[in-house]
């Protein structure tokens, strides 16, 4: 029996109730997930390899973690490393089932002698700022190939492409609109990737340390690094 199969034994209307939401504090306190962080859109973990050869070998054994737990992550395969998300619901929060699949992946990767290394962790997404009255999302909805998720994101269907997140222009600007991205980032890389930021020419301008810092470009292009999506311990969803 898996995990999934488990969860739903105790009635037969369990797949009808909402799955519970698991915070970013909850996950990390669950036993056997030191390798992950909680990014955007899910807890995620890298371990490098030598060779593709090995990064192979790590999928197939989390195809066998897979089957046991009945729970799929997406991952991503390099000859350099294997990159792997995991979440539970199309929003990207996670559920219980995510720390336990997670779990179960850094065993096998442990058996296989590989090491995580968040360094190489992110998730990029662009915020698209609009002026009152104006619902630009359809637009970029279509010129994407990306569909609608909530009422503010728009995503690419087989999550590859960065996510698009829609919210109002503030301070109000009529008849223009303004862009930036959001670079989500764990929280041992974020101050780090700051510092780089600022050394390379940029300036901070806005901090809400630790949780986010507002980062321009010489010519005043922004970039938000956050990482408050791998410590968040709310109340929503």
């Amino acid at each position: 029996m898996t995990y999934a199969q488990s969860e739903q034994r105790d009635g037969a209307d369990a797949a009808a109730r909402p799955r519970s939401r698991v915070t970013a504090k909850e996950f990390h306190d669950s036993p056997g997930v030191e390798d992950w962080r909680v990014l955007f859109w899910g807890a995620h973990v890298h371990y490098s390899t030598s060779s593709f050869a090995q990064a192979s070998a790590l999928v197939a054994a989390i195809a066998e973690v897979v089957d046991e737990v009945g729970h799929e992550p997406d991952v991503d395969v390099r000859p350099h490393g294997v990159t792997v998300r995991t979440f539970s619901r199309a929003d990207g929060a996670l559920g219980p089932v995510d720390a336990v699949l997670a779990a179960a992946i850094s065993r096998a990767a442990r058996g296989l002698g590989l090491e995580p290394d968040p360094s190489h962790l992110q998730t990029v997404g662009i915020a698209v700022a609009e002026g009152e009255g104006v619902d630009t999302r359809p637009f970029w909805a279509a010129a994407l190939g990306y569909e609608n998720n909530g009422d503010e994101d728009a995503t690419d269907p087989l999550r590859r492409g960065p996510h698009l997140w829609f919210h109002p222009l503030d301070p109000a600007k009529p008849g223009r609109g303004r862009t930036h991205i959001d670079v989500s980032v764990p929280r041992d890389v974020a101050e780090a990737r700051v510092a780089a930021a600022v050394a390379a020419g940029g300036r901070v301008a806005r901090s809400n340390a630790p949780h986010w810092w507002t980062i321009a470009s010489p010519d005043n292009h922004g970039i938000d690094v956050a990482a408050w999506a791998d410590f968040e311990d709310g109340e929503e969803g």
